[in-house]
């Protein structure tokens, strides 16, 4: 695989306070997106049915319109509507009898695939175990981070990157109503480890390896780059063809993959960059 040319970028030209002020900017807007949200719905993103309960109805729609699907069951409060060629998945309320949407779709000629039922209190559940599998997951992070570096800033640059990583991709989804989903806390728990695996390599290079601070940076970036832009493209071209196939799980994984991805470029590169900066010339590894 080859690697990016990075030699170039003038780090010694803009302050540690200028390197820090994008990446925290862009936080802060998604930490107001996501504050907003939670003000108005309760919870800092729209959640899932595996979250919230409801019934998931699959069924062949043959020729049928979206709309004509959607006059079928106007008499039930739709969710969401997905559309696969031909098949449809109708997502309703917990409080809709399933029984009564398996008779519309029969009724109006749909073949039914499949139906499936979650009750509220699963929903609850199954929440407070994703809120339960992140923070663990986080605070583990955190944890192992603290005992590689055993230092206070160095330690703080990747916690707070990984942070950001995970704040920008909910933020976004937001932005562009994409509903948290297993899949969804899958993604998250994976831009984790993407995060700290190139955090920890530029901290490594700067912090353990012979060389000038920007010498060390570089050696880094030149890995890290090519490694986060491959997978980039790699999550980018996975979205293509799930959307081209209508596999909006898929499709919505290696989106937020790529938000996060973006996102660490920014984070890693410039907010931990000038973190680390400052700790080997100003603060107390002076």
């Amino acid at each position: 695989m080859g690697r990016v040319d990075v030699e170039r970028i003038p780090y010694d030209e803009y302050s540690n306070r200028q390197l820090a002020a994008v990446p925290l900017a862009v936080l802060a807007v998604a930490l107001l997106i996501i504050g907003g949200a939670y003000v108005l719905t309760g919870t800092p993103v729209d959640l899932g049915i595996e979250f919230t309960g409801g019934t998931e109805l699959r069924f062949d729609a043959g020729g049928a319109s979206d709309a004509e699907v959607r006059e079928t069951f106007s008499g039930v409060e739709v969710e969401n509507l997905r559309s696969v060629g031909n098949e449809r998945e109708l997502v309703v309320g917990p409080d809709v009898d399933s029984e009564r949407l398996e008779t519309l779709a029969e009724d109006a000629g749909y073949d039914v695939l499949s139906i499936e039922s979650r009750s509220a209190n699963f929903g609850a559940d199954a929440q407070q175990q994703a809120i339960i599998g992140l923070t663990i997951a986080f605070i583990g992070m955190s944890v192992l981070v603290a005992l590689i570096f055993r230092t206070f800033v160095p330690s703080l640059a990747i916690v707070a990157s990984a942070f950001s990583d995970i704040m920008i991709p909910i933020a976004l989804m937001n932005v562009l109503g994409i509903d948290l989903t297993l899949g969804a806390v899958a993604a998250l728990l994976m831009l984790i480890g993407y995060s700290v695996d190139s955090d920890i390599l530029l901290n490594n290079h700067v912090l353990r390896r012979h060389g000038g601070f920007y010498e060390s940076s570089y050696r880094a970036m030149r890995t890290g780059v090519s490694m986060t832009l491959t997978s980039i493209s790699a999550m980018t071209t996975m979205a293509i063809v799930a959307w081209l196939f209508g596999i909006e799980l898929m499709f919505d994984i290696a989106l937020i993959l790529v938000f996060g991805l973006s996102a660490d470029l920014l984070n890693t590169y410039m907010l931990n960059m000038s973190l680390l900066r400052w700790y080997k010339y100003e603060g107390v590894a002076k």
